[in-house]
């Protein structure tokens, strides 16, 4: 599956640039070098999908997709912390909410749903570990509830917010619910979340040791990878002005900005979950794509959470009723589409036709 483990020239040459010409913002302002940075986010994207998968091919699996989880949902904290602190009075209030929600519909229906159709239509049909996938299903389902639902059905505060205890205990929850999730996926039941194909491959590669030089790789792919993070976040936060003036200009909601935010963040595990899938690996699409939900929102969520509490910035949780048939929607599907242990091409061309939903309906209201 992972036929280059040398290091490219360009994975290393396009963050630096990218960086580079993003504190050359602060002298130089116009559209053309918008569009630049634009291209070099894009390509830092590529970057860090080409550094997470040589990290994942050293460590093997679920520890890659994990990582590249973890490391994308400390980048989406950044990023809605950054904004929330740099705004004024209740423009962010709903900020964190829209992003986390965004990102859990664009895992569920479109990361999964082009991830199995993909697939569908050049295996026919995929097998992965049930067992992991519904361990994940049901943790995500809890948190989802917790953090989105259940807030619009609290009395002591109302707006789909919770109290600042409240706050606090429902974040400790989550956290140690996805902490539970990342024990249970790395150590205690960690065949849960490997298909046939990939223990085969990890035996081989066991065997053969990896060549001389890929524990080099690693370090310089790990260094690389936040390189190539640590500037998508700082380029979409810079761009994220012209992202609101657009909306605003083809008269799209404020909402819709969460999406394109978490479009972004999420765009290195949407190209690997895509790629693994085309490679036949649909379980390390779904560890990817189930893994960055969990840490989208029961990571997320707490960490912002506690510094709302801290800085005093009111946050609003709870989503509308058209947003909780949509999900709600999307879990059910979800859960049934994967309850038999394989895939095939109709469950992912549902799940795009929710996800599509979900934008013309986040777009037009």
């Amino acid at each position: 599956m992972f036929k280059n483990k040398y290091l490219r020239t360009w994975t290393i040459i396009v963050p630096l640039l990218a960086w580079l010409l993003y504190f050359g913002s602060a002298f130089i302002s116009s559209g053309y070098y918008s569009v630049i940075l634009t291209l070099l986010l894009l390509g830092s994207v590529l970057s860090a999908v080409y550094h997470s998968e040589v990290i994942a091919h050293r460590i093997g699996e679920p520890f890659g997709t994990l990582l590249l989880a973890f490391a994308i949902t400390v980048i989406e904290v950044g990023l809605i912390i950054s904004i929330m602190m740099g705004a004024k009075g209740l423009e962010t209030i709903t900020l964190a909410r829209d992003t986390v929600f965004a990102a859990v519909m664009i895992i569920l229906t479109g990361i999964i749903g082009i991830c199995i159709v993909i697939g569908s239509l050049r295996y026919r049909e995929q097998s992965f570990t049930l067992k992991g996938v519904s361990t994940a299903l049901i943790t995500l389902t809890a948190v989802v509830v917790f953090l989105l639902i259940l807030p619009n059905y609290t009395v002591s505060h109302s707006g789909g917010e919770y109290t600042s205890f409240q706050l606090l205990f429902i974040a400790l929850i989550c956290l140690s619910l996805y902490l539970g999730f990342t024990m249970v996926q790395t150590i205690r039941h960690r065949s849960f979340f490997i298909s046939p194909q990939n223990k085969l491959l990890e035996d081989h590669a066991k065997t053969d040791d990896h060549k001389k030089g890929s524990r080099k790789n690693i370090y310089i792919s790990s260094f690389f990878l936040m390189l190539c993070l640590g500037i998508v976040v700082l380029i979409a936060k810079l761009l994220s002005k012209d992202v609101e003036y657009i909306m605003i200009a083809v008269g799209a909601p404020k909402s819709a900005v969460g999406i394109v935010i978490a479009g972004i963040v999420l765009l290195p595990e949407a190209l690997s979950a895509y790629r693994a899938a085309k490679n036949d690996q649909i379980q390390t699409s779904l560890n990817l794509a189930f893994g960055s939900a969990l840490a989208s929102i029961g990571l997320s969520i707490p960490a912002i959470a506690i510094i709302s509490v801290i800085t005093g910035i009111r946050m609003t949780l709870g989503i509308d009723i058209k947003s909780t048939v949509l999900l709600g929607l999307s879990l059910f599907i979800i859960t049934v589409s994967l309850a038999t242990g394989k895939t095939n091409i109709m469950q992912g061309v549902v799940l795009v036709g929710i996800f599509l939903m979900y934008l013309f309906i986040s777009v037009v209201p």
